[in-house]
């Protein structure tokens, strides 16, 4: 196996799973789209759920003083939230998609930027993808990644029946995104333990959470401008554990 395999089997399931969702949607009735993306979005918060569990997991809160594991992880959205805000990253990644849409998607019947919004975020923030590409740039294995990529192709598949072609260039972020984790494992090595990876996944919970929120169309968060939260988490986690 090479470095990257991994982000590239992502990169295929993603593309493998529009094209039959949009094969396939193409027959199914506006209602039914709706109550597909309805369902994506439940299963988004149940995700979320599952991510949070980690907040009172006992490496994570034996490793930091009482009452962290929730202050680290507010701190870290707020610090992640400022930081993307000065970033502009949700503004950037609209730009981004409007700018492929006009490009290519001129004749796409689906709500292009929707699409590659919601599908770029979602693929991107989990943990999986920071810890499956850190991984693969160990030389440690792609399991992390493998299953990331079926969960992947699978919301691909149902994205595409509702947003079309725009969730096929989510593809464009989940690379950058993914090859720049995977080059910090190349060169760094192992450079999280157990509480960090925790400390990201309830950081990735409260993001999964904005995600389903904005699938139920029941509120907007900017979850890009959130999206360095996943940077502080660890590091506000080594800080408490080394120094607090």
């Amino acid at each position: 196996m090479f470095v990257g395999l991994g982000t590239i089997i992502n990169i295929g399931t993603i593309l493998l799973g529009t094209s039959v969702g949009i094969a396939g949607g193409v027959r199914f009735p506006d209602k039914l789209r709706i109550l597909v993306t309805d369902v994506l979005g439940c299963i988004v918060l149940i995700n979320a759920a599952d991510n949070l569990r980690s907040v009172w997991e006992k490496p994570f809160v034996n490793a930091v003083p009482k009452g962290w594991t929730t202050l680290g992880t507010l701190t870290a959205l707020i610090l992640g939230g400022v930081a993307g805000y000065l970033l502009r990253i949700e503004g950037r990644l609209e730009t981004l998609g409007q700018r492929i849409k006009e490009r290519f998607g001129t004749k796409d019947k689906g709500d292009f930027l929707t699409g590659f919004m919601t599908a770029s975020l979602l693929f991107a923030i989990g943990p999986l993808a920071i810890l499956g590409s850190i991984s693969d740039g160990m030389h440690t294995g792609i399991q992390q990644l493998v299953l990331k990529s079926t969960l992947d192709g699978f919301a691909a598949m149902a994205f595409a029946t509702t947003f079309g072609w725009g969730v096929a260039f989510s593809i464009i972020p989940v690379a950058i995104y993914q090859f720049s984790w995977t080059g910090i494992g190349f060169f760094l090595g192992n450079i999280l333990t157990t509480y960090q990876i925790q400390s990201l996944t309830a950081v990735g919970g409260v993001l999964l959470l904005g995600i389903g929120l904005r699938l139920l169309n029941i509120k907007l968060i900017a979850v890009g401008d959130l999206l360095p939260a996943l940077i502080f988490a660890p590091l506000l986690a080594l800080v408490a554990h080394q120094f607090v």
